[in-house]
């Protein structure tokens, strides 16, 4: 790298210091803090809605999948992408009845508190993983810029993107993410893509290079797609840093047509990624540490000045998610657990406060969990499979169907977390496996209970009547 190439990254990394100086003042109420004013506008919340999952992961994460089995890769971010666009089209306008911000409020309305409870807790940890997952990225990338320490670069990166958050909330977060998303696209779309293209001799010549089986969507098995549609379709459909994007959208028309969308672009940009890893493969056939397969293509193939904005696209794509899940765990934790049991009759200032607080202790906690993990797909992994595995299915049935009861859906979040935890604890933290096992008990347990709850209640009316 050049100094040009250093100079661009410094410069996007200071444009987001001082957005999140300019936030302190125009977040001046939780409304905003958190939902942006709910005013955004068509392409401010497209660019929003992408921003806030195609991070490291999908990124860096889809570049190691394409080197290391092709087509087959794309299943990883377009899954995620479906999980958004079918949340849009089917559960947004019943869920937008209720009138939430969160998940757990959600839950609140359709059972009861001790549910609402359970719900914030699996939320919460599920955004703040996701935010580590950003943290070893943004780590990851800066290592190999700038030559650091691993360790020390993901305190670096993590940092800058946390300050930003905490100071200015959803407002940052929204301004922040519609330059991210500007120059993710033009990054990866129209300079990364196409100069690692041309130099391996254009697309016929992957043909030619790759065995057949990279070119396959279905290489991976019906079982491994399966797993990646229940682990982040679901995940997606159920996560609290997607509901919150969604309700900053000016109106519902624009909120169902950018997040149908979504799944289009997700496609797209997968593929994209997916590509320069096979070209990867062909260049550079023994990278050992697959996870930095996108850098060291990048150090490869790009002339000074373009690397530059490669990586700054990179930095977005995981800064962008980092802020906003992030902020998604800081307000689960502050709206539905602190202010409900601890600060029930605080002012709008007073939380304002306490969410700031919030947002900063957490930041802290997920770079320690960065620090420890270190590995991108095993994080998402375990962040997915504890969302999915307990918080879909309750929601789903207590939208769609009446019988359900508080008590079920109370057991059926407890018990499947349990089981998706020491699932992962057993099988290993990169098994998708214990997701299938939660979801499985949750349902099981969720039908068992209510019918036996609705007979139990039968049986004392009856009984009343008797007497």
């Amino acid at each position: 790298m050049e100094m040009i190439d250093y100079a661009i990254i410094l410069i996007y990394f200071l444009v987001l210091v001082v957005i999140g100086v300019i936030g302190v003042k125009k977040a001046s109420s939780t409304d905003v803090y958190m939902l942006s004013g709910q005013n955004l506008g068509f392409f401010m919340f497209f660019g929003c809605l992408v921003a806030v999952f195609l991070g490291g992961s999908s990124t860096i994460g889809s570049a190691q999948l394409g080197y290391e089995i092709g087509f087959s890769g794309v299943w990883f971010v377009f899954s995620m992408g479906l999980g958004i666009s079918l949340f849009g089209l089917i559960l947004l306008r019943k869920v937008s009845g209720y009138e939430v911000t969160t998940i757990s409020e959600l839950l609140g309305r359709l059972f009861n508190v001790e549910t609402k409870l359970v719900g914030a807790i699996v939320a919460a940890i599920y955004t703040l993983m996701v935010s580590v997952t950003q943290v070893i990225a943004i780590g990851v990338l800066l290592s190999a810029i700038f030559g650091w320490n691993l360790k020390l670069a993901m305190l670096i990166g993590g940092g800058v993107v946390f300050f930003y958050t905490i100071l200015g909330g959803m407002w940052s977060v929204s301004m922040t993410d519609v330059v991210q998303f500007a120059i993710m696209t033009i990054g990866i779309f129209f300079i990364m893509l196409p100069v690692s293209l041309n130099k391996v001799g254009g697309f016929n010549e992957l043909l030619v290079q790759l065995p057949s089986s990279y070119f396959s969507f279905t290489n991976i098995g019906f079982l491994e797609i399966l797993k990646y549609l229940t682990t982040f379709t679901l995940g997606m459909m159920v996560g609290q840093d997607i509901w919150q994007r969604y309700f900053t959208a000016r109106n519902k028309k624009i909120a169902i047509t950018g997040g149908a969308l979504i799944s289009v672009y997700a496609f797209l940009y997968s593929m994209a990624m997916v590509i320069i890893g096979m070209c990867a493969l062909v260049l550079i056939p023994n990278i050992t540490d697959t996870q930095s397969v996108f850098t060291v293509m990048a150090f490869e193939t790009m002339p000074n000045g373009l690397l530059g904005i490669v990586f700054a696209a990179v930095a977005a794509a995981i800064m962008s998610t980092a802020s906003g899940t992030l902020l998604a765990s800081s307000t689960l934790i502050t709206r539905d657990i602190l202010r409900d049991h601890f600060f029930k009759y605080m002012t709008d200032r007073e939380f304002l406060m306490l969410s700031r607080i919030t947002t900063f202790i957490l930041g802290i906690v997920a770079i320690i969990i960065s620090l420890w993990i270190q590995s991108l797909l095993v994080a998402i992994d375990v962040a997915y499979a504890i969302l999915a595995g307990a918080i879909f299915i309750p929601i789903v049935f207590g939208l769609f169907w009446k019988k359900t009861t508080a008590r079920a859906a109370f057991l059926s979040m407890t018990i499947s977390a349990v089981v998706v935890i020491l699932g992962l604890i057993i099988e290993g933290m990169s098994s998708t496996n214990p997701i299938l096992y939660g979801i499985s008990v949750n349902i099981v347990v969720i039908i068992v209970v209510s019918l036996f709850d609705r007979s139990s209640k039968q049986e004392n009316k009856e009984n009343i009547k008797e007497a």
